[in-house]
């Protein structure tokens, strides 16, 4: 039995379809865009070579070395706690002052910050603490 041979066409893209998904994507991509600026913490920055003011006698959290943060010379361990410790804090409207060890992490002191600011601190100032001198003198 001898079967009639098909001609082999060349499949054909259309651009029709092509478009269409393009322009779904365009479309989805616009409706689930945020434009919201998101709440930050205002940081003010010291201004170099400026004389040091006199400390103000502020609510105070301290990084160590290690990036444990301490309150009122009690480490905390958790992020809990360091909640729990900042919400105890009576006045909010003033400047919460995290004072950092210079090898304290960055994400260490980042996350103090982060405590604070869910706890309602709306200013925090930085402070570092020198590295101690090696001198043997």
């Amino acid at each position: 039995m001898k079967l009639a041979r098909r001609r082999l066409e060349e499949p054909q893209i259309g651009l029709t379809p092509l478009i269409d998904v393009v322009f779904l994507l365009l479309i989805f991509f616009m409706v689930t865009t945020t434009f919201v600026e998101d709440a930050g913490l205002t940081l003010q920055l010291p201004i170099a070579g400026a004389e040091p003011a006199e400390p103000e006698a502020l609510p105070e959290v301290v990084v160590d070395a290690g990036g444990n943060p301490h309150v009122d010379g009690h480490r905390l361990v958790s992020r809990d706690a360091l909640m729990a410790a900042l919400a105890d804090m009576v006045d909010r409207s003033q400047a919460l002052r995290v004072r950092a060890d210079a090898r304290a992490s960055h994400q260490s002191v980042v996350t103090v910050m982060d405590a604070a600011a869910a706890a309602g601190f709306g200013r925090i100032d930085i402070a570092t603490q020198p590295q101690p001198s090696d001198d043997n003198s």
